[in-house]
């Protein structure tokens, strides 16, 4: 005769004064602790990778602006104007940023805050502009 063999085929108890807890509740008793709160959040953030603003040359500023001429005068004469730029876009919580291509609608340059206001009413400032394709 072993030594539980008086308790191994009982029931388990249940309590009259407390109702079982449910089995959401029994799980959440193990879920992991997180001692550093927000560690998890700045472990990736550090390992997000942002590039910094290259420097254009004279001839690239000088072929950007040919552009914007271009622009804007079709811009007076009406003409709806659709390029592809790629702009610099400075990151919110790092120095640094992201270059983006994307196709866009121009409906004004703006030339004294030097920023071009699109069809969907954001803004790309002129400075930003790395390449404009026609």
């Amino acid at each position: 005769m072993g030594k539980y063999d008086d308790i191994i085929n009982l029931t388990r108890p249940i309590s009259k004064n407390h109702t079982p807890m449910p089995l959401e509740n029994r799980a959440a008793q193990f879920m992991p602790f997180a001692a550093l709160t927000g560690y998890d959040d700045e472990v990736s953030e550090a390992g997000r990778f942002v590039v910094e603003k290259a420097e254009l040359t004279e001839e690239k500023k000088e072929e950007i602006n040919k552009k914007l001429l271009e622009i804007m005068d079709s811009l007076n004469n009406d003409a709806e104007v659709r390029t592809i730029l790629t702009y610099f876009v400075p990151d919110l919580l790092k120095t640094g940023g992201e270059y983006v291509t994307r196709s866009v609608l121009i409906a004004k340059i703006d030339t004294d805050r030097r920023c071009l206001i699109l069809n969907d009413k954001s803004i790309i400032h002129i400075d930003d502009i790395a390449a404009i394709e026609t």
